[in-house]
């Protein structure tokens, strides 16, 4: 993946309609990686669900025989009990094969921001007990720096909470505590709170990275560095499929 292709995705002014077929596009796409046998990865996400729900449609027609899925969210859980995908038990008793995502900013080394969602926590476990994982995104998820697009979701204990907005403030963020449409700050299925905070361009992934797995109370952040193995980009021109560089 290079700055000329992003350059070029994400000048493209597109109707939301538009943005929601990319989407099927690139998650029914990425479906191609499963095979019949496998321990799967779902994804969680607007993107991710179509091919959950593919997964779905070809394991009740015997396309896909003996699957087993692994849930990164509880609506993802309903969704595939609801598709009769039979799941993997929740303390994981096999490797994953391949993993199925979506992502919110992608930079160019497949570098990820995620959990604009709130599922980043489960997302990241499943991720890093997986041999592969492939990103499915519309163009404009494409990046040429990660923090240009989007903050960094981070999930927090509620105890000490003003605490740890100091701390990340203290890191160059501006915090903001997600809310939920009723005026209520949002739960993640584990029980915390989400602060999505913009750090703008991050210069040094890593260190950021490491900063924040350092402190105690932040349960887990939206930085997935070196992990995807593959990328599924669906925009004007069809679907793009990349390995890592």
């Amino acid at each position: 993946m290079t700055d000329r292709t992003v350059s070029k995705s994400t000048s493209t002014a597109q109707p939301v309609d538009a943005y929601a077929t990319f989407k099927r596009e690139a998650g029914e796409y990425a479906v191609r990686f499963v095979e019949s046998g496998m321990v799967v990865g779902l994804g969680t996400g607007s993107t991710a669900i179509h091919a959950v729900r593919r997964i779905g449609a070809m394991v009740r027609s015997g396309e896909l025989r003996n699957i087993v899925g692994v849930a990164t969210s509880l609506a993802t859980l309903q969704e595939a009990m609801a598709l009769g995908i039979p799941l993997l038990s929740d303390d994981l008793p096999r490797e994953i094969d391949v993993t199925i995502d979506g992502a919110d900013e992608v930079d160019p080394a497949f570098n990820l921001i995620k959990g604009g969602g709130g599922a980043l926590l489960r997302e990241k476990i499943v991720a890093q007990a997986s041999r592969r994982l492939v990103i499915v995104v519309d163009e404009r998820k494409l990046s040429p720096q990660l923090g240009v697009k989007w903050p960094v979701p981070i999930e927090i204990m509620r105890f000490g909470y003003a605490s740890q907005v100091r701390h990340l403030a203290s890191l160059g963020a501006q915090v903001n505590l997600r809310m939920t449409a009723e005026g209520t700050p949002y739960v993640t299925d584990n029980g915390n709170w989400i602060v999505d905070c913009n750090f703008g361009p991050i210069d040094d992934l890593e260190a950021l990275a490491q900063r924040l797995g350092a402190r105690a109370g932040l349960v887990e952040h939206g930085l997935f560095l070196n992990m995807a193995t593959d990328l599924v980009v669906a925009g004007d021109h069809g679907v793009r499929y990349m390995p890592r560089p």
